[in-house]
C-alpha cells in the first residue's frame, strides 16, 4: 500500500510544474517581446547574436517537454543549459552577491538550474507521458 505523503512520482510531477509551468512564463515573454535583450548582452561580449534564438529552446520547447513529461531528461538539460548561460552572460559579475533583501542576485536562475539537474538524474516519474521509462524520461 502506497503512503499518500511518500509518493516519489507525485513529487516529480510537482517539480515538473514549478520548473516548466514557471520557465514556460519566461519563454511567453520572449515570444511576446522578442530577444532583444539578448542579442544585445551577446553582441556586447562579442558572441554571434544569433545564439540568441536558442532562448527558444530552453525557455519554450524544453519546458513543454518537462510539463508533459516527454523526454523530461533533454529538456530538463535544455533548461540547466540556459540557466548556466544566463548566470555567464547578464550576472558574470555578481554570481554571489546579495540583492537588497539578502537574496542571491542569482537565486532564481540557480533554482532553475538545480530543479533542472533534479529532473535530469531523477526522471520526470509515473506521471508523466514518458512514464519515467526509457533513458531520456
Amino acid at each position: 500500500m502506497d503512503k499518500p505523503m511518500y509518493n516519489n512520482d507525485f513529487a516529480k510531477l510537482l517539480l515538473r510544474f514549478a520548473i516548466g509551468g514557471l520557465l514556460l512564463l519566461h519563454g511567453i515573454d520572449k515570444v511576446s517581446h522578442g530577444t532583444t535583450f539578448i542579442e544585445q548582452v551577446l553582441g556586447d561580449k562579442g558572441w554571434p547574436e544569433a545564439i540568441a534564438y536558442g532562448v527558444y529552446l530552453g525557455e519554450i520547447l524544453a519546458p513543454l517537454l518537462i510539463l508533459v513529461g516527454f523526454m523530461s531528461r533533454v529538456g530538463a538539460l535544455l533548461v540547466a543549459g540556459t540557466m548556466v548561460m544566463t548566470m555567464v552572460l547578464v550576472h558574470s559579475s555578481d554570481w554571489y552577491t546579495l540583492n537588497q533583501y539578502g537574496g542571491l542576485t542569482t537565486e532564481l536562475n540557480m533554482l532553475y538550474l538545480f530543479g533542472a539537474l533534479t529532473i535530469l538524474f531523477g526522471g520526470g516519474g509515473r506521471y508523466a507521458i514518458g512514464r519515467g521509462e526509457g533513458r531520456w524520461s
